[in-house]
Parts: C-alpha cells; structure tokens; sequence
C-alpha cells in the first residue's frame, strides 16, 4: 500500500477526531447546556457518536438527542448561547492529543512538507486548541469553519489552502477522519488518508474508500 502513495508537496489536516479528542470538552458542555434548559443530560457516549459536522449540528443533535431530525427554532436560539459560552472557556480543557501526533506533524515538517490545519470548526475555538496543545507552530496556515463562506464537505477550504502554499491539487494531500474530508478531498482533487479512529458516526471510514487508512500518526512513517 505504501507505493500507491506519493509524496505529497503539502498536507492539510483535520482537527477534531484526527489530531485531537475535543469529545470530553463538547460533551461537558453539551450536558451543561442540557442542565441549563432543564433537560436530561446526553453523556458523553452520545456526545461522541454526535460530533463531526460542527457545533451547530451537534446542538441540534444533543436538543434531539439523536444523530437525524432538528429542534424548534425557539428551542435552538435558546441552547446555542449558553453552549457557545461554555465552549468558549471549555474548549481545551479535557481534549486530548491522539497517540504520535506531534511525533507525526514532526516527521512530516522533516520531509519538507508544508502543513496547514483545515477545520470546520470555528477560528476562535480552533486556535485556542492548538495553542494549548502545543500543535499552533506546526501550521502555516489555518482554516477554520469561518474562515471561507464554504466548508468541507465543500473542497472550497483544500483549494483554498493549495493556493495559499501554490501547490497543485495532485500534489497536495489530506488527513482527516471522517466522510466530509474524504468527499472534500475527492471533490479538489487531492489524495485522502484517514485515521481508523474518528468521528464518523460509527461508521467504518473504510466504507468511503479513503486511499489509506492509518490507526496512528506514528505509521505516516514510510507511507510515502
């Protein structure tokens, strides 16, 4: 498998679910929020099952308590506030880094290979997150979920990142974790590499025929 891959002039890669665990943050918010308007709480096995299309989505999920369907819009405009209040000063304090990952974001600084962060996850959560885990420096160029008017699945953000380091498609790659990073990828053309471990609503990320899929960062090592 490792001669299907060839090295890519630039890597843009995902954050929640790829670099960093941000479940045990969401889902103390989302329970929080929940406490707020007097609902039962969700949990975090739920919470984990939920994330992967932004916040927004994972408010409307947690007011639904499941992955399909959406709450009023009174009910929404009540909950999204209190959720974004908390995140805001919540958004780093029980996420966790992935096994490896510095040792892989190293590894592919050492093969002079640039590197961005493509998200869609909005900036000021996203740059809080990557300071306090120590990830910031290793980016070039971050892309948050309002960063451009489009987001992933939309390849507006990839293409948007091959222009910023003027590198073509075909020779740029993504690492993400779920479904929306592959069809971004496909969509602009670049090479797609999962992680087995995401947040893709249980969903083998296998089923998306991905070009490869990783269980660590540590096995970017001799891919390409």
């Amino acid at each position: 498998m490792a001669n299907t891959l060839k090295k890519p002039e630039m890597v843009l890669i995902d954050l929640d679910g790829t670099l960093v665990d941000s479940v045990p943050d969401l889902a103390w918010c989302v329970d929080e929020t929940m406490k707020a308007l007097d609902m039962p709480v969700r949990g975090e096995t739920k919470v984990r099952n939920w994330v992967g299309n932004g916040v927004p989505r994972l408010i409307e999920r947690a007011l639904v308590d499941q992955l399909d369907g959406s709450p009023s819009d009174a009910l929404y405009a009540q909950a999204a506030p209190i959720f974004m209040a908390l995140y805001a000063d919540n958004a780093s304090k029980r996420s966790q880094l992935y096994p490896s990952v510095i040792e892989g974001l190293q590894w592919l600084k050492d093969q002079n290979i640039r590197i961005g962060c493509v998200t869609n996850k909005d900036e000021q959560f996203t740059l809080k997150i990557l300071k306090d885990l120590g990830l910031f420096d290793f980016f070039e160029i971050v892309i948050s979920g309002d960063t451009l008017p489009l987001k992933k699945p939309d390849p507006a953000p990839l293409l948007h990142g091959a222009k910023f380091f003027g590198v073509e498609p075909e020779n740029a790659m993504m690492i993400g974790d779920s479904i929306s990073d592959v069809k971004a990828s496909h969509a602009a053309g670049f090479s797609i590499l999962c992680m087995s471990y995401g947040y893709n609503h249980s969903v083998d990320i296998r089923t998306a025929n991905p070009d490869v899929v990783i269980d660590t960062f540590a096995e970017l090592k001799g891919l390409f």
